[in-house]
């Protein structure tokens, strides 16, 4: 059962605790507006962490399966790109059934046996190009980790061995900004198609 699969990502925001959040802000309108309007997402990260684009892939998708097995978003892809986002609106992205784009930005470098990485993080919504969420986060992470050793090896079998050494920081990073996401408010025809992700 592919929830069974991605268990250990559950506890993912406890293991990798807050202090790496350096801020975060929802709109002050969040509960009356984009809780009912922004559920379905895609995740961009852009530009690529480390100028890889295998490694702009891990980010996305963890950040994808984080989203969806602990929040109530329904995020349909995720993507990798070079470069800086040619529109912050993220116009090519917000296709039919997208309502907002999770737009990761990280910096990212291998140091000895770990990395240091960062991350400015934005929820924008489709309809207007507006800011729903944001938050920045930071730190420094070895990447060995015994708790993380069979997401490393699942994950460098899906995008190649390359991303091995990346798979503990970005977890750890990845899990302490998102664990800030506010929670949209699904509908129950929402939740069903949000079963049907089976993540």
């Amino acid at each position: 059962m592919t929830t069974m699969r991605w268990a250990p990502l559950l506890g993912l925001g406890l293991l990798a605790g807050c202090s790496a959040v350096k801020h975060h802000r929802v709109r002050d309108d969040y509960a009356q507006v984009d809780r009912q309007q922004v559920k379905r997402l895609v995740v961009v990260t852009q530009p690529l962490p480390d100028g890889k684009r295998e490694v702009g892939e891990l980010w996305s998708l963890i950040a994808r399966q984080w989203v969806n097995q602990n929040r109530d978003f329904i995020v349909k892809d995720n993507v990798a790109q070079d470069g800086r986002p040619e529109h912050p609106s993220f116009k090519s992205e917000c296709v039919e059934g997208v309502e907002g784009v999770l737009w990761l930005d990280p910096t990212l470098s291998l140091k000895g046996s770990g990395a240091d990485a960062a991350v400015k993080a934005q929820l924008v919504r489709c309809r207007d190009g507006q800011e729903v969420w944001a938050a920045e986060a930071a730190g420094s992470w070895s990447s060995k980790d015994e708790d993380y050793a069979q997401r490393v090896t699942q994950y460098s079998e899906q995008l190649g061995e390359g991303v091995a050494p990346y798979v503990v920081p970005t977890a750890k990073l990845l899990g302490a900004v998102l664990d800030t996401l506010p929670n949209p408010e699904l509908t129950e025809a929402d939740k069903d198609e949000k079963i049907e992700l089976g993540e």
